[in-house]
Order: structure tokens, then sequence, then C-alpha cells
């Protein structure tokens, strides 16, 4: 019986998230630093939809949010990979998030002041999208500075986790904002509890240590803006797999991500209130079990094959999600599909620390950046736009779902490359 005891401890590390990361006293400050303003900016993704549909009872007007966020993200996550190469990447990030923080008071005061103007909002967000966008790439690059290599998977991985349970807890905290205070009341609550948790993220980038850019294989500092940016472009056009992972995540995320549609279901099937935020957690609560027991995906070979099944179940569950009149179903139904995007993530990240050099990790972070953080802002666009042509969110959000499966299947087809890579390296544990 000792032996059986002794194998259910390793079987559960084998599965549960690895801690050792927060045992180094730089990233654990940076991690709860990250942990408190990830909860805040849940607090602002909410509000901000909430708010734009409150002003204009128009789907079409969310969906144009993806507009405004996404062009900054085009634009400033690449320059900000390219700086955060070339620059102290310390530096990038301070001043990059004193920037973020200023558009979340700046969202905050017109909420106070009661302005009610569309395009304010729309400005607002075009801000808070560049302050993302060049902070973003050098919060991930540290993380080699600040860890050991054989700890920066353990941290990316357990990152994510933290960011889905943040997706979780704080749109379900501001659903409630919203449901016992009203919309009028609710809005400024939420945006200044952002602000608030913010300070922590602040705090932490100035105890980090200077992070100036390390010599480029040739000797050479790496080159910043448009040199630099089209030095990471040649390296991405080269490293196909890298390519086509983002690719395939693009589509699912343009074609299949509901988002926009969120506050217009939840009035029309559900009768608003706490409903808005069950499911801007929905798709972050899957995401969260799935990290919390992701262990199991460092140990397998097929990546590239495991990618692609991820991605299909994404659209798959989103499209089925779509046609549930229940709220525990619609919300069941986007968990599956957060899981998968779990899976698709943590591959998308590992498959890139093993081909990324040093010299490249911030600009194809700032190309992740894009694809991570604006493919989803198309997505709003997509959906909001699509529903308004249409007449209604269902078939917009459904059918977005299939288009998505239809297409990742032609384009694996065409390109078997994907479905062919295995991972160079199995982590095993004992």
């Amino acid at each position: 019986m000792t032996g059986v005891k002794e194998a259910r401890p390793r079987a559960a590390r084998r599965w549960a998230i690895d801690l050792r990361p927060l045992r180094v006293p730089a990233f654990r400050r940076l991690w709860l630093g990250n942990t408190l303003a990830m909860f805040g900016f849940q607090f602002t993704t909410v509000a901000v939809p909430v708010e734009m549909y409150e002003l204009t009872r128009d789907s079409f007007w969310v969906g144009m949010l993806g507009v405004a966020a996404f062009v900054p993200l085009l634009v400033f996550g690449l320059w900000g990979g390219a700086v955060a190469d070339a620059r102290d990447r310390r530096r990038v990030l301070l001043g990059g998030s004193a920037l973020l923080w200023c558009s979340v008071l700046a969202l905050l005061g017109q909420a106070l002041l009661g302005v009610g103007s569309p395009g304010l909002l729309l400005a607002l967000v075009a801000v808070h999208s560049v302050a993302f966008a060049v902070s973003s790439p050098a919060r991930v690059a540290i993380l080699p500075r600040l860890l050991p290599a054989d700890l920066v998977p353990a941290a990316t991985t357990l990152n994510y986790t933290t960011f889905t349970a943040a997706s979780v807890f704080g749109p379900l905290a501001a659903g409630l904002i919203f449901a016992a205070a009203g919309t009028g009341t609710g809005l400024p609550i939420a945006y200044a509890a952002d602000a608030l948790l913010f300070t922590g993220l602040v705090v932490a980038t100035l105890r980090l240590p200077a992070m100036p850019p390390e010599p480029a294989a040739d000797g050479e500092a790496s080159r910043g803006g448009i040199a630099g940016i089209i030095d990471g472009f040649r390296y991405l056009a080269a490293t196909r797999i890298l390519l086509l992972s983002f690719v395939i995540d693009l589509i699912a995320m343009i074609l299949a991500m509901p988002r926009a549609l969120f506050p217009e279901i939840a009035e029309d099937r559900f009768g608003g209130g706490a409903s808005v935020g069950w499911l801007y957690s929905a798709i972050a609560i899957g995401a969260m079990l799935g990290g919390l027991t992701s262990g199991w995906i460092g140990r397998m070979r097929r990546q590239g094959l495991a990618l692609v099944v991820a991605v299909l179940g994404w659209s798959a569950a989103i499209a089925v999600a779509g046609l549930a009149h229940q709220l525990w179903l619609m919300v069941t139904l986007l968990a599956v599909a957060g899981a998968a995007d779990l899976v698709s993530a943590v591959l998308r990240q590992s498959i890139l620390l093993v081909h990324a050099p040093d010299r490249m990790r911030g600009r194809l972070q700032g190309v992740n950046t894009v694809v991570v953080a604006g493919g989803p802002r198309l997505g709003d666009l997509r959906a909001g736009t699509t529903a308004a042509a249409f007449g209604g969110a269902g078939v917009a959000w459904v059918g977005g779902g299939l288009a998505a499966g239809v297409l990742t299947v032609v384009l694996v087809v065409a390109f078997p490359v994907l479905l062919r890579y295995r991972s160079v390296t199995t982590a095993h544990h004992d």
C-alpha cells in the first residue's frame, strides 16, 4: 500500500500547476502586481461594452470597440516588441503601464461626469489599447531575465492560469456590481476598481532591476523601430510552424469570438442583470480549470495536431453555445470552449519558446500581442457587424463558429506541416 500512497502524490504533481517560479522574489512581486492588474482589467472589459450598449442600444457600436482597440494594437504592438528588444525592458514596461493607468482614470472621469459620448469612449479605448500594446511584449519578454530557463515554461503557464482566474472572477464581480447598483452607478465603480488595483503592477514594475538589451548573435544590439519590426517578420516568415500557429488562432478569434454579442444576448435571452457577467466569465472558467490541470500538455509530442484539435474544439463549442437558450447551458458550452482555448494558448506559447532566440523574443511577443489581443477585437467587429447586417445575434454567433471550423480544416489540409509537427523536447516529470 505504501507504493500506492506514494504514486498518488506523484501523479497529482504531474497534473497540478507548477508553483516553483513564485519562490523567486522579483517574479513573485511581478506576478502579484499582474494578478491585481488583470483582475481590475476585467472590470473595464465588462464596463466599456455595457456602457456603449447603454448609450447606443446597438451591437454594431459595441463591435466598433474592436476596431478602436485593434488598430493601435496592430501598430504599437509590433513597435512595442521592437522597442522591448532594443531598450531597457523595465523602462518600456513602466512607461506603458503609466499610460494604461491614465486611460483608466480618463474612463472613470467620463463616467462620473456623465458625458455619454460613444466617440469619446472609442477614443479612450484606443488610448488604452496603445498602452497595452506597448507594455505587453516587454512584460512577457522579461521572464527569462527574472527566472532560470527551466522555470520559464512553468511561469508562462502560471501567468495564463492567473489571467483566466481573473477573467472568471472579475466579470462576475462586475456583473454583481451592475445588478446591485445599476448601470449608471455601476460604471464609475467598475472603472475606479480597475484604477485602484492597477497600482499593484506599477509598484511591482518600479521594484524591478534594470534590463538593458542583450547583444544580438553578431555582437550588435537589436534594432528598434521599422528595421527591427522587419527583422522580426523576416524571422517569422521563415519559421512556418510559428506562422501557421498564429494564423489558425486568428481564424478562431476573428470568426468565432462572440464577445460583442454578450450584452444583447444577456438582455434578450436572460433578462440582463448578472447574466452578462456570467457570459463574460464563462470562457475563462473553462480556461482556468484547464490551466489548473495543464501538466499533461507538456508531455505531448504531437503538438501541432493537438493545436489543430484544440482550435476545432473551440469552434464547435462556440457554435453549439450560440443555440442555447438556458443560461447554465450556454455558460457550460462556453467553458468547454475556454478549456480548448487554454490548450491552444499553452501549445502556441511552448512552440514559440522552443524556436525564438532571445534577440527576437520581444518582437515575436509583439506579433503574439497582435494575434492574442487583436484577434478577439477583430472578432468583436465581425460579430457586431454580422449581427447588424443579418438582424440577429444568434446568426452571427453560430455562423461564426461554423465558419471558423471549416476554414481551419481547409488551412491544415492545404498546409499539413502543422499536423506533422512534433515537439523537439518533451518534458518528463517524476
